[in-house]
């Protein structure tokens, strides 16, 4: 077995997990079977309010409920969310697209499968939180070269100096503060627009 295929199902092992389901017979079904494997599990039905936050899977039963509400996870509190299926219909499936699943068990339900759904639910909601974690940090790269290309246009009005020195002179600045140069571009914005506020300087430059 792949040391990450290991990894990925030791984990279960203390997985917190919430079955809102029905407690009928399907339902006790998936709650025994996740037992087996190892997970922490609790039932509730009707589907709460909100997620309690020591949970991080949950199986919910997909309805036709026009007031049907799917459990989102933050950046503080990820959830693996894994719809359960009665039937295929428009509207069904609407739902089950408007969930954002990490996976699907189909009713009726069986111990067999569940395991592997699990597995695979979880690999991806991982998966997708390394994506969202590498675009937050180019959005903050972004960002950063934006605000400084802005503090070099001002520099480069204030100080009457070529757009090379004007960057040096915020990465001089940046390095003697040991601070970001992004840090150094945003106090000179700030103070650039303060300025022209009150009248000292000319209009601030746009962003």
């Amino acid at each position: 077995m792949k040391p990450g295929v290991r990894r990925l199902i030791e984990d279960l092992r203390g997985a917190r997990v919430l079955v809102i389901h029905p407690r009928d017979a399907e339902g006790d079904a998936l709650i025994d079977q996740l037992k087996r494997i190892g997970c922490n599990v609790r039932g509730v039905w009707p589907p709460p309010a909100a997620i309690p936050h020591d949970i991080d899977t949950v199986f919910q039963l997909i309805e036709t409920s026009e007031e049907m509400i799917f459990p989102e996870g933050t950046s503080d509190h990820p959830l693996t969310f894994i719809a359960i299926v009665d039937y295929e219909n428009p509207t069904i499936l609407k739902r089950l697209l408007d969930s954002n699943a990490h996976g699907v068990v189909n009713k009726p339900i069986r111990s067999f499968g569940i395991l592997s759904s699990l597995v695979l639910a979880r690999s991806l909601r991982g998966y997708t939180r390394r994506l969202e974690g590498k675009v937050q940090k180019l959005e903050e790269t972004l960002k950063a070269r934006r605000d400084v290309d802005k503090a070099v246009k001002i520099l480069m009005g204030l100080k009457q100096v070529g757009e090379v020195e004007a960057y040096e002179l915020i990465r001089a600045q940046a390095t003697q503060k040991r601070v970001a140069m992004a840090d150094i571009a945003i106090s000179i914005i700030n103070a650039q627009e303060t300025l022209g506020g009150l009248g000292v300087l000319d209009a601030p430059v746009s962003r």
